[in-house]
């Protein structure tokens, strides 16, 4: 059995329920336990305790816990690469670029805690100097999604404890796996008893405990946009009157927009990246494909054939392009998704089937699925599906297709495939993303730079690089008069 981690010591949980893998439901991947209330509380308690601790290590010391981690994890990418293929059913093409990434994330956050600095300012007023200094929050809670189970919690763990934050880490029920080494790395890597905790479960019983301690003092979660607003709620309606900071990233309704003048198999293969890889389970996911009408038909033919190519099937399978849906639960609403945009009008192309058994093997496998003549009022156009789905939205030209790209409630990430220098400038300017990808998917970001997006796909400051402060750190202004 997988243990949750607190103050130092592995600890048994409520339960310890098996987990099963979305390419083969016979499978079992191991015991994770689960945590009840008053072990999540205990778990603040000890976080409580030694954020003391977490910000008086010594700035050589933090960066080199985070190193540690960082080298332990690209050392150990294949393995850790084939657990997040079988568990949460990435290819095992993908899998390693999300190990990786998780390992440079803790890398650059090691040399992050060198590189902090403070202001030192003259007053207005004579003889007087203003220092501008950041402090750790405190206790930060982190609450992690299931469909990037190693990267996510990375690019939110590294930086809260580079500040000098104590940790309690709730991953995704649904991926306890990948999330369990990480931690396992973590609690050797030097750091004191209770900086870094683990509570693994239901986020009804773990979460709604870490949203209401007021011991918590900042919450960082990814996930839906449902619960993403009742995080928001908890923290500015305590019962103590004590607010704590939040940071929501909670999903996108991504599009792509194919101009008159685009490179059609650059259009093409963009699409088929933003779309359907990672089993089209990514908040950046391309799920609307919006094309001039010049264009229109040659692009949905040329991607009709390209999406029936890929392979979907096992994710550890070295043939497998696209891995299983992660669960039943998602593989229905992905389903009643396509059966309601059927009613709607939308024109499925090809895709859109469940194959309970692959290759011999029971699993949550979904045929990929391309809609024609949809609109951009259909539910399929507004809701975020988490789904190899897409849809192709046909525009009379750029201004029609910006204007489409723009109506919706999400800005998360939003692309252009166009070959016009002038085009891309104003992409730049009118698309209303946190995001904008040119003549690239809208998946796929690098670590060293902001991550996040406006309208309702994210609220408070951005995530990754030295941005990164402004969520896990306080400014505190001192008035100094020797």
């Amino acid at each position: 059995m997988f243990q949750n981690y607190t103050d130092g010591a592995w600890c048994e949980g409520a339960d310890a329920p098996a987990n099963f893998p979305p390419s083969d439901t016979r499978d079992v991947i191991g015991e994770y336990a689960r945590a009840n209330g008053q072990q999540v509380e205990q778990a603040i308690a000890s976080a409580h305790a030694a954020s003391g601790r977490a910000a008086a290590l010594p700035v050589q010391q933090r960066a080199d816990a985070l190193e540690f981690v960082a080298a332990e994890i690209l050392a150990r990418c294949h393995d850790l690469a084939d657990l997040l293929s079988r568990e949460e059913g990435k290819s095992l093409a993908e899998a390693p670029g999300e190990v990786v990434r998780a390992g440079h994330i803790f890398r650059y956050f090691a040399g992050e805690v060198l590189r902090q600095s403070g202001e030192l300012l003259p007053s207005v007023r004579h003889g007087m100097a203003v220092e501008i200094t950041r402090e750790p929050v405190g206790v930060v809670a982190v609450i992690t999604p299931w469909n990037f189970p190693i990267a996510i919690p990375a690019w939110k763990i590294a930086p809260a404890l580079a500040y000098g934050n104590a940790v309690v880490f709730k991953p995704a029920d649904l991926t306890p796996g990948s999330a369990w080494p990480l931690s396992e790395i973590l609690s050797r890597a030097g750091l004191p008893s209770g900086v870094f905790n683990l509570v693994m479960g239901r986020g009804r019983e773990v979460g709604d405990v870490l949203l209401n301690d007021p011991r918590v003092g900042a919450i960082s979660f990814t996930g839906s946009e449902s619960t993403g607003r009742r995080v928001a709620q908890s923290c500015v309606t305590r019962p103590n009157g004590v607010m704590a900071k939040f940071q929501l990233e909670m999903g996108g309704k991504n599009p792509l927009v194919v101009l008159a003048d685009a490179d059609l198999d650059t259009a093409v293969e963009r699409a088929l990246n933003g779309a359907f890889y990672s089993m089209g389970q990514r908040c950046t996911a391309s799920s609307r494909l919006i094309v001039c009408d010049s264009v229109h038909d040659r692009f949905v033919d040329a991607l009709a054939t390209k999406t029936q190519a890929l392979r979907v099937g096992d994710a550890r399978s070295a043939n497998t392009q696209i891995g299983p849906v992660v669960d039943e639960g998602q593989l229905e609403q992905d389903l009643e998704f396509i059966t309601r945009a059927g009613a709607d009008g939308a024109r499925l192309v090809c895709g859109g089937t469940h194959q309970p058994v692959l290759d011999g093997q029971p699993g949550h496998f979904l045929t990929l699925a391309l809609f024609v003549d949809t609109h951009n009022a259909m539910q399929i156009n507004q809701e975020e599906v988490f789904g190899p789905v897409a849809t192709v939205i046909r525009a009379r030209d750029a201004d029609d297709a910006f204007a489409i790209a723009n109506d919706t409630r999400f800005g998360l990430s939003a692309g252009v495939v166009t070959t016009s220098l002038r085009e891309a400038g104003r992409v730049k300017r009118e698309l209303q993303a946190g995001m904008v990808m040119i003549n690239a998917p809208t998946a796929g970001v690098d670590p060293h730079v902001p991550f996040g997006g406006r309208k309702g796909s994210s609220y408070g400051a951005r995530e990754q690089c030295s941005y990164a402060s402004d969520f896990y750190t306080t400014l505190k202004t001192t008035y100094l008069n020797p």
